[in-house]
């Protein structure tokens, strides 16, 4: 009798929502580590910054049933002064890349629950990469530059493709994409 091996486990869905533990921080602050210091070596170190002393982290939660099974992304948002609101420091695990839905519901939630909160104009600095990404969801380029030695977008979300999420602590089910 031959037994073919079990495929890894993969989450039939993800949770995006604000931060409410201690443990959710830290693992958000340790994927920015990984992708922005280790892999795209743009910080030496540590990422964090003073804005970090007031930002909003938002992550994707990869469930197993009613249960998270681990972080696999993240967001911050944070109000530089009353209605302008930033994002920034957007991360996905590399093993959950592919899985285009949690960049998108991650920006949906933060543009989402600032509008919430009063937002009038969000902003933010895209890695040119990604500029289509934002395109796609409804974000203008208003300005490229270079920070931390790569090209960046200044970019504004289109608050009218964003209504208000008012209960962002448990925010929106993200759902990967079926194989063909």
């Amino acid at each position: 009798m031959i037994f073919e091996p079990f495929a890894p486990y993969q989450a039939g869905e993800f949770q995006v929502k604000f931060a409410t533990s201690a443990w959710e921080r830290r693992e958000a602050h340790a994927l920015r580590r990984s992708v922005f210091c280790e892999e795209q070596k743009i910080f030496e170190g540590d990422d964090r910054d003073a804005i970090d002393d007031h930002a909003i982290p938002i992550l994707a939660l990869s469930m197993m049933g009613p249960v998270a099974d681990r972080l696999v992304g993240t967001v911050r948002i944070h109000q530089a002064e009353p209605g302008l609101w930033w994002g920034s420091r957007l991360a996905v695990h590399e093993d959950f890349r592919k899985i285009g839905a949690l960049g998108a519901t991650l920006i949906r939630l933060a543009v989402s629950s600032a509008n919430a909160m009063g937002c009038h104009t969000f902003l933010a600095n895209v890695q040119e990469q990604n500029g289509l990404l934002f395109r796609r969801l409804h974000w203008d380029v208003i300005e490229e530059f270079e920070i931390y030695g790569k090209p960046h977008l200044r970019m504004k979300a289109d608050l009218a493709w964003y209504p208000p999420c008012p209960t962002p602590e448990t925010g929106f089910v993200a759902l990967p994409k079926k194989a063909a």
